[in-house]
């Protein structure tokens, strides 16, 4: 058997994803030793191309705010079902506070693969093909095994970052990973081209349609591609039989605005097929080691939060790590400040992704024009301004005053749609062909 090879660092980041670049990046600028592993190699293929406004300062606090602008395609808005044949647009530039009137959409393999690079050349040790099979909580830090194209390593660590993603390291190696009760859905997607577009300064917006059986996204990317899918209840998608690509196609038919623009589409990528996918962890941190991003939690792709959370979220482990290193401590409450914004935001999009299906909610995201500028908080909620708005806490709250009341005036519909919510919760899908579906 051959013999681990010992190294030893100051911080190791697992994953190679917004997440683990972003705190990479930021801690081998603080002058620490950064061992980042990625098990896999860029590029590869990623869904949740949509960025935010929220994510644009942090990009240009990275340094990466150009190299962004080179490889993606400009965001102005999100197109939301309107209450006839034309969208809704909510643009970015009517949010309240000071976030930027824009994003981008990328390609992930290109975003993950440039942001891996920028966090090598900014002093982390950024491996790939680098996967952690086990780690060891001990008195003084972490000690990793992992298994690389050179053999296998013992890697001693004093802070682990733990930014695997939808792998969940900690969360499956400490039993805390839990499905979400409240919301389960299944996706279903590809890349196409020739994906009729939207014209003007609207062309870059993502477009969210919704159906009998959940909704589907358009997300325009460079090169004439669209990522195109579909987020389903679970008992729909458990229908499926036969080709995933034939099925796509055949949901996106249920969607007249949909079918239209895909007239001349032709399919570029393989189908993906994921379910089950919402989940959290009971515990954001521990001693000597914190997640970030997905490997936490994870929702749903409905509001594009998902690089945002995790690119914020790594950024705040950053700072906590170079805190703790330095002043040890104060682990115990920078911690616990931590898990409180991380969870802040992620409620504050839970609220709405747990009821976007409902007709309440659907009736008020098709009014143009709704009474007391309530969609300036929610164009700021699609923003990614959701951790230190007080403008846009007192909007959304009175949004969900205004959310509750229309729900009493319509009730039977509304307690049928919380039934069925809750219902499809509890149904469980195992159809999927990703990495993490053969998990």
């Amino acid at each position: 058997m051959q013999e681990a090879v010992e190294e030893k660092c100051d911080v190791l980041v697992i994953g190679g994803g917004p997440a683990g670049s972003t705190a990479a990046t930021l801690l081998a600028r603080r002058g620490w030793h950064v061992l980042q592993a990625e098990m896999d190699r860029h590029p590869r293929f990623h869904i949740g191309e949509s960025l935010l406004p929220a994510n644009v300062p942090l990009l240009e606090e990275l340094g990466v705010l150009d190299k962004v602008r080179e490889l993606g395609v400009l965001k102005l808005g999100a197109d939301f079902p309107g209450a006839g044949s034309q969208p809704n647009v909510f643009r970015f530039r009517r949010a309240l506070g000071d976030t930027p009137p824009y994003a981008f959409q990328v390609k992930r393999e290109d975003f993950d693969a440039m942001l891996f690079r920028h966090a090598r050349e900014s002093g982390a040790d950024s491996r790939e093909g680098l996967r952690i099979d086990n780690v060891e909580l001990l008195p003084d830090g972490v000690r990793a095994f992992a298994t690389g194209e050179h053999g296998t390593l013992e890697i001693r660590a004093r802070y682990l970052v733990d930014a695997s993603g939808r792998e969940t390291f900690m969360g499956n190696a400490l039993k805390i990973k839990r499905k979400n009760p409240k919301h389960q859905s299944a996706a279903i997607f590809a890349h196409f081209h020739g994906v009729e577009r939207r014209q003007g300064e609207d062309a870059g917006n993502i477009s969210i349609y919704r159906f009998e059986f959940g909704w589907a996204w358009m997300i325009p990317l460079p090169d004439d591609v669209m990522s195109v899918g579909c987020v389903c209840w679970p008992e729909y998608l458990k229908q499926r039989r036969g080709d995933a690509g034939q099925f796509l196609l055949e949901t996106l038919q249920r969607i007249p605005e949909a079918a239209q623009r895909m007239r001349a589409a032709t399919r570029c990528s393989p189908t993906h097929v994921t379910g089950n996918y919402s989940y959290q962890c009971t515990a954001t941190c521990g001693r000597h080691w914190i997640m970030a991003g997905d490997a936490y939690a994870f929702l749903d792709p409905i509001f594009s939060s998902g690089v945002h959370l995790a690119m914020d979220s790594g950024a705040r482990a950053a700072k906590l790590v170079d805190t703790v290193l330095r002043e040890p401590g104060r682990e115990s409450a920078l911690q616990r400040a931590y898990a409180r914004r991380v969870n802040r935001g992620l409620r504050t999009f839970a609220w709405f992704v747990y009821r976007f299906n409902s007709n309440t909610l659907r009736q008020l995201f098709a009014h143009d024009s709704p009474p007391w500028d309530l969609d300036r908080g929610v164009i700021s909620l699609l923003a990614g301004d959701v951790y230190d708005g007080g403008r846009v806490r007192r909007k959304l709250h009175l949004f969900k005053m205004v959310f509750a009341v229309a729900g009493l005036m319509n009730l039977p519909r509304h307690v049928r749609d919380l039934r069925h919510r809750r219902r499809q919760a509890r149904v469980e899908f195992s159809g999927g062909n990703t990495a993490q579906d053969r998990h």
